[in-house]
């Protein structure tokens, strides 16, 4: 009844009848923004049949205690080395990573010029300071810039997102 009710209203507001007329246009036109800022509680039938549908889902999801917890794909990190050089430095740096069961890509950059120069640049380091850790598109840096990032709880979640996966 009272949804019967309020899409009648609701079609008395938007109807163009009576737009010709200045005080009924007027009123309608104040009517129809005072709807808008209530939150629309008069609408079309099919309008109210949705938020009805919509309210009824929500009861029933509220009532199971269901939580939905979306699976995020973990941010890819890669490990930037050059052949020897710093292997003990390699060896900590993925200790730190295989304690927080981070999967990992090594990337050998001896003698490929072109991904050397973008580490160095993006990194801001120098060539001795290699290797270097990089979550997604962002540079961590080296060993101690790891550990640092990790013992601040940032590298779970620039991995992981906010949450980490249960492992």
């Amino acid at each position: 009844m009272l949804d019967a009710l309020r899409s009648t209203l609701f079609r008395a507001i938007t109807t163009p009848v009576g737009d010709t007329l200045a005080p009924i246009r007027v009123q309608k036109d104040i009517a129809r923004r005072i709807n808008v800022v209530l939150g629309q509680p008069l609408a079309s039938a099919a309008d109210l049949a949705k938020r009805r549908t919509a309210r009824a889902k929500l009861t029933t999801l509220l009532a199971t205690g269901e939580k939905r917890t979306e699976s995020r794909e973990p941010a890819p990190v890669m490990v930037y080395f050059e052949k020897d050089r710093n292997a003990r430095e390699l060896e900590r740096t993925t200790e730190v990573l295989k304690a927080r069961n981070i999967t990992y890509k090594l990337l050998d950059v001896a003698g490929d010029e072109a991904a050397l120069a973008f580490v160095l640049r993006e990194a801001k380091c120098k060539e001795d300071e290699l290797p270097i850790v990089f979550v997604g598109d962002k540079a961590v840096g080296g060993f101690r810039q790891l550990v640092e990032f990790d013992v601040s709880g940032r590298l779970v979640r620039a991995v992981f997102g906010s949450t980490p996966s249960a492992s």
